[in-house]
């Protein structure tokens, strides 16, 4: 049956202003993932000061802010929140509670949300212009039943997760072994070439019919990414009336503001957005681009505490020409290369049953086009 949102659930709206111990249980926008409902990072380093809302061990979290980066949890205890994250309750006459959590985790949801988001600069999805939009939902009685399933592929899905953690781990214990002790050092700026991106203008949809991959940060993250990350394709002429560029392959590209600091290699030519810069001429320098890479990723924390900017903050291309990468000889780097190939090998069957289950949470979307036999069916 279809209901109206506001008939699925409720909206959270109780406020405080907090306390000393606040900051310790807080949990920001920041803190949920996509692709998990369990929140297992929370807390501020920073004295917590305006008014925030209250949200209740077991509270539906749904990040409101950006939808497009589908963000959503369970509140792991009592207390506060930013208000950039909706707190959604049951109605449990039409949605069971342990459902629910699934229910707005799905692709079908944050495709409707997406739509509904509203904001010139910061988009957002707003309780007054999503609660009248209607949703297909099973029956109760199938919820129940398609919950106690999504539950236990949810604990296999987090524990593939936990192992590929293990494996990035592993990488980072080899690339410290390999490199920790290599003195020499050069500037990125000194071994490269930065080229900026941009959009081309929405207002001329024809730009977006071409076959050149753009991208934006969402993208960002893995070793090595392709044309299938893709966000959309463009044309030679979007390029040329642009400020984007085509970044050659084996470039890094890396996110200067949204997603500051993810960064990926890229495997075929490809066009960026304003928020990512490419990284060229690396091999010609004598730097493996998976290396450049993993020696970014070090840098993590210094690059946030670097960001600037009033509304949306980023780092400069000054700031990232300064980094400085350990001058290795290019054969150790090819051998590091070489085991992170194989680590991404074995990571890929992880992987794969991530992305098998993420397949099943978005079975759950229609009841008139699910039933509970195709769910198992499709999910099996």
């Amino acid at each position: 049956m279809r209901y109206p949102f506001d008939d699925i659930a409720t909206v959270g709206k109780k406020r405080r202003k907090p306390e000393f111990d606040d900051a310790k249980t807080y949990v920001g926008l920041e803190h949920l993932e996509r692709d998990t409902i369990i929140v297992s990072r929370y807390g501020s380093k920073v004295p917590l000061k305006s008014t925030m809302q209250i949200m209740k061990r077991g509270d539906v979290l749904f990040g409101r802010r950006n939808a497009y980066l589908r963000r959503t949890g369970i509140a792991p205890h009592d207390g506060l929140c930013s208000a950039d994250i909706m707190i959604l309750h049951p109605k449990e006459d039409v949605i069971a509670k342990e459902f629910l959590p699934f229910f707005v985790s799905s692709d079908y949801f944050f495709d409707i949300a997406e739509r509904y988001s509203a904001g010139s600069i910061m988009q957002r999805v707003m309780w007054s212009r999503i609660k009248d939009v209607e949703f297909d939902l099973p029956s109760l009685a199938q919820q129940r039943k398609l919950a106690e399933l999504l539950w236990v592929a949810n604990d296999v899905r987090e524990t593939y997760k936990r192992l590929l953690v293990a494996t990035e781990n592993l990488v980072k214990s080899r690339f410290i072994e390999m490199f920790e002790s290599i003195t020499n050092k050069v500037l990125l700026g000194e071994i490269s070439k930065i080229r900026s991106g941009g959009t081309p203008s929405r207002l001329i949809p024809e730009y977006y019919e071409g076959i050149i991959p753009w991208i934006t940060t969402v993208a960002l993250g893995d070793n090595y990414i392709d044309d299938h990350q893709a966000m959309e394709l463009i044309t030679d002429k979007a390029v040329k009336n642009s400020a984007t560029q085509i970044i050659p392959e084996n470039s890094v590209l890396f996110g200067i503001r949204v997603g500051i600091g993810k960064c990926s290699v890229n495997m075929v030519p490809m066009c960026t957005n304003q928020d990512i810069v490419g990284i060229t001429e690396l091999i010609n320098n004598g730097f493996e681009p998976l290396y450049i890479k993993k020696v970014l990723d070090t840098y993590s924390v210094y690059f946030n505490e670097q960001k600037r900017g009033a509304t949306i903050k980023g780092i400069t291309t000054e700031v990232l020409k300064k980094i400085q990468i350990p001058q290795a000889p290019f054969e150790l780097q090819k051998r590091f290369v070489e085991f992170v190939r194989q680590v991404d090998k074995s990571k890929f069957i992880s992987q794969r049953q991530v992305m098998l289950i993420r397949f099943l949470y978005n079975t759950i979307c229609r009841s008139r086009e699910c039933s509970m036999n195709q769910t198992l069916s499709n999910c099996s």
